[in-house]
């Protein structure tokens, strides 16, 4: 009797195994569903983000839902989105936080609900509630024009900081990398205007540009735009203003209109961001992570910097010209 019980134990045990191995290979065949939220989805950089997000959709066999506000001023609008996703019970977010700590909250709600989240982009103050952060490395991007607005000046002259808006962890990063190495590295540059906002979109940075302009356009030999849409209605506010190619000026980020500036001497630079790269590593990290593969904390995507004698160069030329989706 002692013997038929103990076989018995032995193919229960077997049994149990057998469920167990099932049970993980069904785990590892599931399509996962992630959801993508970028900060926007009007601008071009974003498309670019979606291209690679779905590339990674696409090698690793899952399901991406792309949703975001469709302009980069209302935190509450992507609370929502995040929130809605939380009700669906989607396996994993990756989101580019519109705000570094009006997100924390929403985000801790994922990490409660065993939903994972990768930020991209633009950091949290809250590195316990996310798995890893995929992003440029912004203050050195503001670095580079720095550096190339002290070269084009010849260490000397009255510059423009246009930020973005308060609250943005990654363009705060760019204005610092900007204010403390022309600081360190080009003490007689002097900047002349640091406090003025563009706002979410490029008709609000047209505003603010076309004032900031009338107040001290006649003084400024340069300026730094810290994204795209900044760039953009600082450019057009330094054509009517009659400036354009007169006023050392860089961007950040790129169009096909600052592309064409760019040719045609109205800018200087534009800081260039790899979006494609930065879409497709945050969704790769986040189903590793969800497949139980250890993930860096902090994963870089790089930055340059585009020229009027750089620009047609592959590398340079395959960043101004990313693919993108709308």
């Amino acid at each position: 009797m002692r013997e038929l019980l103990r076989g018995s134990s032995v193919l229960l045990l077997l049994a149990l195994a057998t469920l167990a191995g099932c049970g993980a290979k069904a785990s590892a065949d599931k399509k996962l569903k992630i959801a993508v939220i970028p900060k926007g989805t009007t601008h071009q950089f974003w498309q670019s983000v979606h291209y690679g997000a779905k590339q990674a959709a696409d090698k690793y066999g899952v399901e991406i839902i792309w949703n975001g506000p469709p302009k980069e001023d209302n935190r509450s609008d992507q609370i929502n989105v995040v929130e809605n996703f939380i009700t669906r019970g989607v396996d994993g977010i990756c989101l580019a936080p519109l705000d570094a700590r009006g997100l924390v909250g929403v985000v801790k709600t994922a990490q409660r609900e065993k939903i994972p989240t990768v930020i991209f982009d633009s950091g949290l103050d809250s590195p316990d509630a996310f798995v890893s952060y995929v992003a440029t490395d912004n203050f050195n991007g503001g670095a580079l024009a720095a550096r190339e607005m002290g070269k084009l000046l010849e260490g000397k002259g009255r510059v423009i900081l246009f930020r973005y808006a308060i609250g943005s962890e990654s363009t705060e990063q760019r204005e610092k990398g900007f204010l403390d190495t022309l600081a360190k590295e080009f003490p007689d540059i002097r900047v002349i205007s640091q406090d003025q906002y563009a706002g979410a979109t490029a008709e609000s940075a047209l505003s603010v540009a076309q004032n900031l302009l009338t107040s001290v356009g006649s003084q400024t030999d340069g300026i730094f735009a810290v994204n795209e849409s900044c760039a953009m209605g600082m450019l057009q506010a330094l054509r009517d203003a009659s400036l354009a190619g007169k006023v050392k000026f860089i961007g950040f980020d790129t169009s096909d209109k600052m592309i064409a500036a760019l040719k045609s001497g109205e800018m200087q630079g534009l800081v260039l961001q790899d979006p494609v790269k930065m879409g497709f590593t945050s969704v790769e990290t986040l189903v590793k992570h969800l497949r139980g593969e250890k993930v860096e904390a902090r994963i870089p995507t790089g930055e340059l910097l585009a020229t009027p004698a750089n620009m047609n160069d592959a590398a340079v030329k395959e960043r101004l010209q990313p693919p993108h989706l709308n």
